[in-house]
């Protein structure tokens, strides 16, 4: 079994961030291992995690919150084996509505556990890192989104963007919203060319500048987003979304990127050359989205996203204080749509 870890040791030799793909590869498909079935499948999430609010997102979009249940973890990380002093590692953790407020892994705050908080109804796990353990995980760093088998107890996946692909298209046969369709043929192309640079210098971006270990690899992902950011600006002056008029899986992950820009990445990941609301195409883009999708405003709690990264790492806030700002309001209309 793998020394359990977290993302923020995953550094490379010149100090500049650099993310472990995701272990579980496996695939919802009819006559394969794990096939498409009502009440067979899990999904766990954390909504301080972009890429985990996706998943959950697009569960929502289709319709199938009563096919496919799921858990919400704790914003706040600690530590996974507090009985044993030699395991240091700290992660994400499950808590009732109600429960204790929870401080930080320094013992700092007290943060507290609100309704949005889902246990593991399943396993009645006490950490995700439980819920991998039951999997037999032989990775040792224990991430959300993960998509879970009731019928073999394993997991099937962990990667968001495979995960975003098996729910909208693995259950029509069970969705509310069989049309939604997040990932249209005609625009997959060009979706794809775009996500080449906006994953590993925007979505992936903003970590690497906030989890970067040396000044040189900080001002080069710093210099790398900014630059992909203007180039979006232009793009979504011109469409209103990143391909066109229809709302793609690329614009959730995008949205969920630039939600969590000015109240967190450009203070916490030292991201301040600029705010997302000085950009007014891309503000407009976030508005549109927040608007035009119940799920996702479901989806974006913006007291987990902000008590997640604030309170979860001691070396980059060590009492774990959370700054008062939400960012720009979301509910301004943003008039985009004739564009």
């Amino acid at each position: 079994m793998a020394k359990a870890r977290t993302t923020l040791v995953e550094v490379d030799k010149k100090g500049g961030f650099a993310r472990v793909d995701s272990g579980y590869r496996f695939k919802v498909e009819a006559g394969g291992r794990f096939a498409p079935e009502a009440n067979r499948y899990h999904l766990y999430v954390a909504l301080g995690c972009p890429w985990a609010s996706g998943s959950l997102t697009t569960l929502f979009l289709k319709g199938l919150e009563d096919v496919i249940g799921h858990s919400i973890v704790h914003p706040t990380w600690a530590r996974t084996r507090p009985d044993d002093p030699e395991d240091t590692h700290t992660g994400w953790m499950f808590r009732a509505p109600g429960d204790a407020p929870v401080p930080n892994p320094a013992g700092h705050g007290s943060n507290e556990c609100d309704d949005a908080c889902v246990p593991d109804t399943l396993h009645n796990c006490k950490s995700l890192r439980d819920l991998y353990d039951l999997a037999n995980d032989t990775f040792g760093k224990f991430t959300t989104p993960v998509l879970w088998d009731k019928k073999e107890n394993t997991i099937v996946n962990n990667e968001s963007t495979e995960i975003l692909r098996m729910l909208n298209d693995c259950f029509n046969d069970f969705a509310k919203h069989p049309e939604v369709h997040i990932f249209p043929e005609a625009s997959q192309k060009e979706a794809e060319e775009l996500n080449s640079f906006i994953y590993p210098t925007v979505n992936n971006g903003v970590y690497r500048c906030g989890f970067a270990q040396t000044q040189g690899a900080y001002l080069e992902a710093l210099g790398q987003l900014f630059e992909s950011l203007e180039r979006l600006e232009k793009i979504l002056s011109e469409k209103r979304f990143l391909t066109g008029s229809s709302f793609t899986w690329l614009d959730l992950r995008v949205y969920h990127t630039l939600v969590r820009f000015d109240p967190v990445y450009h203070t916490y990941f030292k991201t301040n050359l600029k705010k997302i609301e000085d950009f007014p195409n891309l503000l407009g883009f976030v508005r549109d989205i927040y608007q035009s999708h119940e799920a996702v405003r479901k989806t974006t709690n913006m007291k987990h996203i902000k008590m997640t990264y604030y309170t979860s790492h001691p070396s980059l806030n060590p009492y774990g204080i959370i700054p008062g700002s939400n960012g720009a309001d979301l509910t301004v209309p943003a008039n985009r749509e004739k564009m």
